[in-house]
């Protein structure tokens, strides 16, 4: 999330937490969740944060209204976008989602799909051993290969042609998704589309937040346990060697 918002907005500065040593949250209650939401919103607003991006699927599915209640700046959750992405991209209304098993259990992605497309149908998929592998670093190894082929498996004979990626690690798995999904399948990565909707909302609502020409060297990244698994994760979503400062 934090690498597409550098692309598409690079004149504004960024300040990013990642909750590392909480991780993964699709594994835990909704309650925690929540907590857990509302003490990094707090973080980041205490370091001078004007606007938050939910950037995680969890969170946003499970924790968005809480933190709207809580909370007096803007709030961009990372689902609704990608799920009208998936409704404006799909041809034949058939819809795949897979994410982290909170993710799925909240049924977030199938209200807003079919509210606002009654006749379309949602297909969905627990992938927890997605985030647990990709922060390993197994992103090319055999036994993932064998794992989302297997998850991907009832999604194929549900004849799907869009699939939203509804957890932020997933795209670095987004190849070997795609291959054993089948290339007629539109893949949606639900942290470009949000990254895209701030742009948008930002065009409209330029004075949101204060623009001061950073360069990504003037982006803060912070993170709540600072693991070389961590490292080596960021540096590949990035592209390049990352500063991570343990908070």
């Amino acid at each position: 999330m934090a690498r597409a918002v550098e692309q598409l907005l690079p004149g504004y500065p960024l300040l990013y937490y990642g909750d590392i040593a909480r991780t993964p949250y699709g594994t835990k209650s909704p309650e925690t969740i929540i907590d857990y939401s509302l003490r990094n919103t707090e973080f980041l607003l205490r370091k001078g944060a004007s606007l938050i991006i939910i950037a995680c699927n969890t969170a946003s599915s499970l924790a968005t209204d809480r933190l709207r209640q809580e909370f007096q700046v803007p709030i961009i959750e990372v689902v609704t976008p990608a799920a009208e992405q998936a409704i404006a991209r799909t041809q034949n209304g058939r819809i795949g989602i897979i994410g982290t098993r909170a993710t799925v259990k909240s049924d977030i992605y199938r209200r807003i799909i079919t509210g606002l497309r009654p006749g379309f149908q949602v297909f969905s998929q627990e992938c927890p051993l997605l985030v647990p592998l990709v922060e390993e670093g197994w992103t090319n190894k055999r036994e993932t290969k064998m794992i989302i082929r297997r998850y991907l498996h009832p999604l194929q004979n549900s004849q799907i042609d869009t699939l939203v990626l509804g957890c932020t690690h997933y795209p670095l798995l987004k190849d070997l998704i795609q291959a054993r999904i089948g290339r007629h399948v539109q893949l949606i990565d639900s942290s470009v589309e949000a990254a895209r909707h701030l742009q948008k909302m930002l065009t409209l609502q330029p004075g949101l937040v204060k623009q001061n020409g950073a360069s990504p060297a003037d982006h803060i990244y912070y993170v709540s346990d600072l693991t070389d698994s961590a490292q080596h994760v960021a540096a590949k979503i990035f592209g390049r060697p990352m500063e991570l400062h343990h908070v």
